[in-house]
């Protein structure tokens, strides 16, 4: 059987609209760059997880997104990050949560798929980068840690930082989210994974959706990452619920459509991006935009310039 032409879907956030259409477009070329690196590596043959760990790393590595450098600093002015990785094809889920002073923490998640003991916390985690040798790596910016000290002087009455970085004021609630990226493979296997920094200015200790199955999920049919309001995700269990409904016989894009008007009906603030075994790329969202860059093998696109009430898509192969 010749091998398929691989798929790709990134996401940077989700929420309200950018201020600017610099600050948008800025978004769109990383966005865009990105998801290329991630198709390339794919039609080249790589596996799906292979391309999933790539294209976290390259958001990781981009300040604008909040996971890795760039990530948003907790109430006392410290990041703790979060990352999930599966493996569809073997149907196995591994994660870290609340790491600190590493570059990329969807590497330790990597390292942990073939474990017996594969979702470490906050001390486990850093205890597994020291063993692996992982440079300590400071992830705060200067624009980052200015916005946590404007929110210290605001006596912290923001629930949330900004997930998008931008150097011009506004407001901080404005985005919310992580960075995903789901990858169908030329063999026709698929893989998702998650990262984050957060909400920004939480309470210590708090554990995001990311490094659960609710933010991150895949199988042999179906894989999904999710961005927004972790405890919204959470409460849906929204990217097992999207699987679950796929696996049960839906169609990719009648478990979004069923399980976006859910959380509409719930009042819900997220956003999700997908991939079925058929080579369908699927995005749904509840807020107002949702920053997502996807390549289908003859064309790049994203959903930034989405109008605000469309909840739901899905691109057929």
């Amino acid at each position: 059987m010749a091998p398929s032409l691989p798929k790709v879907i990134i996401h940077g956030g989700a929420g309200t609209a950018l201020h600017d259409q610099g600050g948008l477009g800025a978004v769109r070329a990383d966005l865009h760059r990105i998801v290329e690196q991630v198709y390339q590596r794919a039609q080249d043959g790589a596996p799906a997880v292979e391309c999933v760990v790539l294209g976290c790393q390259l958001l990781e590595d981009t300040p604008r997104f909040n996971a890795g450098h760039g990530s948003v600093l907790q109430s006392d002015g410290q990041v703790r990050m979060s990352a999930a990785l599966m493996d569809g094809a073997t149907q196995r889920f591994s994660g870290v949560i609340n790491v600190s002073r590493v570059q990329h923490p969807i590497d330790l998640a990597t390292f942990l798929q073939p474990a017996a003991d594969r979702v470490l916390s906050d001390l486990g985690a850093m205890e597994l980068a020291r063993e692996l040798a992982i440079p300590l790596f400071d992830p705060v910016t200067d624009l980052r840690l200015r916005e946590w000290m404007q929110e210290r002087a605001n006596h912290f009455q923001s629930p949330m930082a900004g997930v998008v970085a931008e150097p011009t004021p506004g407001d901080t609630n404005a985005r919310r989210g992580t960075i995903g990226v789901v990858v169908l493979d030329t063999a026709g296997q698929l893989a998702a994974g998650t990262s984050t920094g957060g909400k920004g200015l939480e309470r210590i200790g708090r554990v995001s959706d990311s490094a659960m199955p609710a933010g991150n999920y895949a199988n042999g049919l179906a894989a999904i990452s999710c961005t927004g309001i972790g405890e919204d995700i959470i409460d849906e269990c929204l990217a097992a619920r999207i699987v679950v409904r796929v696996t049960d016989g839906m169609s990719i894009e009648a478990a979004f459509v069923k399980s976006f008007a859910e959380a509409t009906a719930n009042q819900r603030d997220f956003g999700a991006i997908g991939l079925s075994h058929l080579g369908e790329i699927a995005w749904g969202k509840t807020s107002d935009m949702l920053l997502a860059a996807y390549h289908t093998g003859s064309t790049l696109g994203d959903t930034l310039d989405l109008p605000a009430g469309t909840q739901t898509g899905v691109i057929s192969p």
